[in-house]
C-alpha cells in the first residue's frame, strides 16, 4: 500500500512529518510518497539521521500557510505540496492522501480534484474522539457551517460505516446532537434530519444532548459543522483545563505525590485516553478516496496513528462502502417513490 503524504502540511513540518513516515514504513509496512521541497526534505532527513527507504519525494516548490485562503489552492498555490499530493491521488499514483495543513484548502482541493463520492453532497470532517467507554466519531466538525437535513442524513450513514470497518463497532449508534432527547426537539433542520436518519440503513437512537456525549451513549454523533465545532473545541478545551488541574491536585505537595505514585498508571492511561495524538487526525468522509486531516501541531507520533487509520481506511475499503449504501439507499427511495404513483 502507498499513501501519500504532505511533507510541508503543518506547524512542525517536514522534520515531524518525515520522522512519523519513517516509522510507519518500518511499523505498518507502508510505502510513502511525500509531496514538497525535495531538496529541504533530503536535507532535513539527512541532518536528522532519518531513512528515506521506500519513500518517493514529488517536488513541490509552494506551502499553503494556514494564512493563505481555502481557494489558494486551485489558484495562487497550485503547485503546492498539499495539490500535488492530491492530484497524485487523483491520478491513482496512491490509495490515501494526508495532510496536516490548511483545512479549508484541504477540503476544496479534495472536492475539486479528488471529488465526492457520487450521491453525496458535501464532504465533512469526522474526527473520533474518547468517551466514557471507548471513541465516537463527531461528523460534520467543520467544513460545512451551513447543513441541509439530506447532508446530515448522509453523515450519519457514513460515520457509521467508518466506525465499524475502521474502529471495530459492531452496529455503531449514531445519535443526532440536539438541544433535548425528544422526538421534538430542534429547530426546522434537526426535525427534517431526524426524520431522514430514522428512516436510514443505520441504528439511529434519536437525539443526544451535548452533556451526555461525554459517556456511552452513542458511537456516530451527526451535527451541522457549525454546532459540530463549538461542540469539538469546547470538549477538548474541559479535557485540558481537567487534565490540568488533575496534574495541580497530584503536584500539591509531598503526600499528594505520593498517592499520585499509588496510581501512577491510571494517571498515564487516563492522559493517554484525552490524548489526541493517539487519534491522529480526521478523516474526510465522502471524498471519492481516502483523504486524512491530521492535527496541525502534530509530531512523528501522531502522524503515525494517522497513517495507521489511513491504512484500515484503505483496507476497509470505507469510500467504496459509502458509495455502495448512497447508491442502495437512493435506489429503495426510487423504488417507493415509483410503488406511491
Amino acid at each position: 500500500m502507498k499513501i501519500i503524504v504532505d511533507a510541508f502540511g503543518g506547524d512542525n513540518a517536514p522534520l515531524e512529518i518525515i520522522r512519523g513516515c519513517a516509522e510507519a514504513v518500518q511499523g505498518l509496512d507502508l510505502d510513502i510518497m511525500l509531496t514538497g521541497r525535495e531538496e529541504e526534505v533530503r536535507r532535513v532527513a539527512k541532518e536528522d539521521g532519518i531513512s528515506l527507504e521506500r519513500m518517493e519525494i514529488v517536488d513541490a516548490p509552494s506551502v499553503l500557510t494556514m494564512e493563505d485562503s481555502a481557494g489558494d489552492i486551485m489558484k495562487a498555490k497550485a503547485d503546492s505540496s498539499m495539490a500535488e499530493g492530491l492530484r497524485r491521488l487523483a491520478a491513482g499514483e496512491g490509495d490515501a492522501f494526508v495532510s496536516g495543513g490548511n483545512s479549508g484548502a484541504l477540503v476544496v482541493g479534495s472536492t475539486l480534484i479528488v471529488k465526492r463520492i457520487k450521491g453525496i453532497k458535501r464532504i465533512a470532517f469526522a474526527p473520533v474522539l474518547p468517551k466514557n467507554r471507548g471513541c465516537f466519531m463527531l461528523i460534520d466538525s467543520g467544513a460545512n457551517v451551513d447543513c441541509k437535513a439530506e447532508m446530515l442524513q448522509q453523515f450519519g450513514v457514513m460515520g457509521s460505516i467508518y466506525m465499524e470497518k475502521v474502529m471495530g463497532v459492531r452496529n455503531p449508534r449514531v445519535a443526532l446532537a440536539n438541544i433535548g432527547t425528544e422526538d421534538h426537539k430542534g429547530g426546522e433542520l434537526q426535525h427534517a434530519a431526524f426524520a431522514l436518519l430514522k428512516d436510514s440503513p443505520v441504528h439511529f437512537t434519536g437525539n443526544i444532548e451535548a452533556r451526555d456525549i461525554p459517556e456511552d451513549a452513542a458511537d456516530v454523533i451527526v451535527a451541522d459543522g457549525f454546532t459540530g465545532n463549538v461542540i469539538l473545541k469546547m470538549y477538548e478545551g474541559v479535557a485540558l483545563m481537567l487534565m490540568g488541574k488533575l496534574k495541580r491536585i497530584f503536584t500539591k505537595n509531598a503526600i499528594h505525590k505520593l498517592a499520585a505514585a499509588v496510581v501512577l498508571n491510571d494517571i498515564k492511561a487516563l492522559k493517554k485516553d484525552f490524548d489526541y495524538n493517539e487519534y491522529g487526525g480526521a478523516p474526510l468522509m465522502g471524498c471519492a478516496k481516502p483523504v486524512f486531516k491530521t492535527h496541525g501541531s502534530a509530531k512523528a507520533k501522531t502522524v503515525y496513528n494517522a497513517l495507521r487509520l489511513t491504512k484500515a481506511y484503505v483496507e476497509g475499503r470505507v469510500a467504496e462502502e459509502i458509495a455502495e449504501a448512497v447508491a442502495a439507499y437512493r435506489r429503495a427511495g426510487e423504488s417507493r417513490a415509483a410503488e406511491s404513483l
